[in-house]
């Protein structure tokens, strides 16, 4: 059964519909499960303005894509690509250490649903 934190995290839908005003766009497409998503993210080079989404995805997906387009606002770049690398070996530990500026990513990034990595580190 799916947490009701998730389903709540996914429904919040602020920044999901394309607007096609960005400084970059990615269409990507999980092969393990078929999820597919685009994001459209505006930058000025140095931090990230904005980001939105649209997905055709499990509710991981759709939930990991609502918080990273809020979390994302007005980040540096250069901070954020460090960030990711930190995240991306989460999957890899036994023992899960979140920054604390993505706790809120705990709910989805738990031993719990360790097998739904990929959808939830598609976007």
């Amino acid at each position: 059964m799916i947490d009701q934190e998730i389903i709540k995290l996914a429904s919040n839908t602020s920044n999901y519909g394309l607007k096609n005003k960005y400084s970059h766009k990615v269409t990507l497409k999980n092969n393990i499960c078929g999820d597919k998503i685009t994001l459209e993210l505006m930058s000025n080079g140095k931090k990230i303005n904005s980001m939105q989404y649209e997905t055709v995805s499990c509710i991981y997906c759709e939930a990991s894509a609502s918080l990273l387009s809020q979390k994302i606002k007005n980040l540096d770049l250069k901070d954020f690509k460090n960030d990711f690398e930190i995240l991306k070996n989460i999957s890899k530990q036994k023992r899960i250490k979140i920054p604390k500026k993505y706790s809120q990513f705990r709910k989805l990034l738990n031993s719990d649903n360790l097998n739904r990595v990929n959808c939830i580190f598609l976007p």
